[in-house]
């Protein structure tokens, strides 16, 4: 049975991608798309996310048109946030959408906002299930999102390069990476990059601390360093420095004088490029799991990876707090890199 009250041969899904895009958003079309097709069911695509959904922008969707996308970053059918959506004239624009377009279920690709939205659609249009898929590895529930991957190994790149040129000129290289309210990238980029040290939001500190580290550094016979900041650190001491904390610390490096300082916000290169290997297995499972919940008649929840199972997650869970952050690890960086 439709949202619009007829009767269907084959149920009718429709996917969209909503928020900030993440590599593997288009493996993860792929795998919904001809999971959903293997199961007998009709897929659609919907462009924009829930900006999209509102407008009725839904095309069909079988094998063919997700063909070659795999191993592409973005996402095909486009992703932007939509303040539309969280009024009420907006939602009801959108649940006129779903009935008008017949759609029996959607599968939702995003991160804590999209999961949001979709757990509204959830329990007030439509059975919705989603995909968690948001690069700072912030989403409650799943021990791994789509495109965290892949962003960690972006920043790891970059820190290789960037070491190259601190060791040739002696230099102090303090990286920007994203995480807002998450320091995953920047604990797990920094850790595998070798930083000496790591700033996260989940630990603040003053930023004489951090002049200080790197001093003891320098007075240990280091002739460079790796300071990696997550965009959402806060010093203790500089309550003022967003919107970036990293210009704060290069800029207290600077004036202290020990050691040449450069700064590098690496920005939106983290959300782009081909997903890795890893990225394209996990939105592939993911997707296996979010198509067949709602073929099977199951609603509510998001695909979560607990060890090494995929989980189903109840939507409520969304509003828990987060803890993939282990600050064990930020322990042992600094002895690592002593």
């Amino acid at each position: 049975m439709g949202a619009d009250g007829q009767t269907n041969d084959a149920m009718k899904i429709g996917v969209l991608t909503s928020g900030g895009d993440a590599p593997g958003m288009n493996a993860a079309i792929r795998a919904a798309v001809r999971c959903g097709t293997d199961r007998g069911a009709e897929m659609v695509g919907i462009h924009r996310g829930y900006a999209g959904l509102i407008q009725g922008d839904v095309v069909p969707l079988d094998n063919r048109a997700v063909g070659g996308i795999i191993e592409r970053g973005g996402t095909i059918l486009r992703s932007a946030r939509s303040t539309r959506f969280l009024s009420d004239e907006g939602r009801e624009c959108a649940s006129g959408r779903i009935r008008e377009h017949g759609l029996d279920g959607l599968v939702v690709i995003g991160g804590n906002g999209s999961l949001r939205g979709a757990r509204w659609l959830d329990e007030n249009v439509v059975p919705t299930v989603g995909i968690p898929a948001s690069i700072d590895n912030d989403v409650p529930g799943t021990e791994m999102a789509v495109g965290v991957d892949t962003a960690v190994n972006t920043v790891v790149a970059a820190l290789n390069r960037l070491r190259d040129t601190a060791v040739a000129h002696e230099r102090a290289f303090v990286i920007e990476v994203m995480g807002r309210s998450s320091g995953y990238i920047a604990l797990m980029g920094g850790l595998a990059g070798g930083a000496e040290v790591i700033l996260l939001p989940e630990t603040p500190t003053e930023i004489a601390d951090v002049v200080a580290q790197v001093c003891d550094g320098v007075a240990r016979g280091k002739t460079h360093s790796i300071i990696v900041v997550a965009e959402g650190f806060a010093p203790i001491d500089r309550p003022d420095a967003k919107p970036s904390p990293g210009r704060v610390v290069a800029e207290a490096l600077e004036q202290d004088g020990t050691v040449e300082t450069r700064l590098t916000i690496l920005g939106h290169l983290q959300r782009g490029g081909s997903p890795s290997a890893s990225d394209r297995i996990l939105a592939c499972r993911f997707a296996e799991g979010a198509v067949g919940w709602l073929v099977d008649g199951d609603r509510g929840v998001y695909a979560g990876l607990r060890g090494r199972e995929i989980a189903a997650v109840p939507f409520p869970c969304i509003e828990e707090a987060c803890d993939n952050v282990d600050l064990s690890l930020l322990r042992l960086a600094r002895v690592v890199a002593h």
